[in-house]
């Protein structure tokens, strides 16, 4: 997910509502997230402030190909999160509890996860699409395993490969 539409997803806006708040059009916003144009920082930065939010430039290392392809999918999860999450979060709480039972005691990423799974769904969205180390290494031991359908793993990795090819040629 690129750095324009995370922003818009966390100011839970429409391309055309991130476009009318920040003065440009739709069509801008959109070539950014599909990554057709890229924004100078202090575009980045205006887009953010006209969604109440404030950019930050942070460097980590790149991701490796696995953990594009998780954060894919939880992108995916977050999205069914956000529609419906009394059923996501049942369903994440119960995989939890299997893999507590049969981890070693004191697991500190199942600590974090059983702390995470009780704040509120956007902060735990914004952890599922989060493209920092720490959230990368969560997403290793993800208690959202079983949420997605095999048909719908499947649509998101066959894109996340298409998607990957297109990028090699592009």
């Amino acid at each position: 997910m690129t750095a324009i539409r995370r922003l818009r997803k966390a100011a839970a806006l429409t391309q055309s509502a991130l476009a009318e708040a920040a003065g440009t059009s739709q069509p801008t916003i959109a070539a950014y997230e599909a990554e057709k144009k890229s924004p100078t920082l202090g575009t980045v930065d205006r887009l953010a402030r006209a969604a109440g939010l404030e950019a930050t430039v942070v460097f980590h290392p790149p991701m490796t190909r696995e953990e594009r392809r998780s954060l894919a999918l939880h992108e995916t999860i977050a999205d069914r999160l956000r529609n419906d999450p009394v059923a996501v979060l049942g369903r994440a709480r119960a995989t939890l509890a299997r893999m507590q039972s049969v981890v070693a005691p004191g697991s500190q990423p199942l600590r974090e996860w059983s702390v995470l799974l009780d704040r509120p769904v956007p902060a735990i969205m914004e952890i599922l699409t989060d493209p920092s180390p720490w959230a990368r290494e969560l997403r290793h031991v993800t208690p959202f395993a079983g949420v997605l359908s095999a048909e719908e793993r499947t649509k998101v990795l066959r894109a996340f490969a298409e998607a990957e090819t297109e990028g090699r040629r592009g």
